[in-house]
């Protein structure tokens, strides 16, 4: 009986430390996303996280992640509620590099712009599709 106390213990343990790794990893998704907050047409704007996951590819509102941007760069809605073409934070993903000192971005224009100068280098990220809606209003 003791040893299947200690086995039972064991299995506890080890489903725990899975869930740890589970939800740890959910919250640097999270983070990923703005941290309840990211950047929509100069603005910052609500977001409802953690996000949810799609299928990768299937992402429809375009989403930037600036992976080398200066310290206060959150990630980039290109379109939100009120846009033409929106679906509710449907996320396809992009990253964008900058080739250059960075600067903070704050719109799918500034992404655009940035990509015109040859500043930045945006790449889709398929597999880092996620769903995740924002508000309309502003937090700062």
């Amino acid at each position: 009986m003791h040893r299947s106390r200690i086995v039972r213990s064991a299995l506890a343990a080890a489903a725990g430390a899975g869930l740890l790794v589970t939800l740890g990893s959910q919250a640097a998704f999270a983070r990923d996303a703005g941290v309840g907050e990211l950047y929509f047409n100069g603005h910052i704007v609500g977001t409802v996280v953690p996000p949810a996951h799609v299928d990768p590819g299937t992402g429809r509102d375009p989403f930037f992640k600036v992976t080398n941007g200066v310290s206060n760069q959150l990630g980039i809605a290109g379109v939100g509620p009120g846009s033409p073409g929106f679906n509710g934070g449907d996320w396809e993903v992009f990253t964008v590099t900058f080739n250059v000192s960075p600067y903070l971005l704050t719109s799918g224009a500034d992404v655009a712009a940035a990509q015109a100068k040859g500043d930045v280098t945006v790449t889709r990220q398929a597999a880092q599709d996620f769903r995740c809606p924002i508000t309309s209003t502003a937090v700062v």
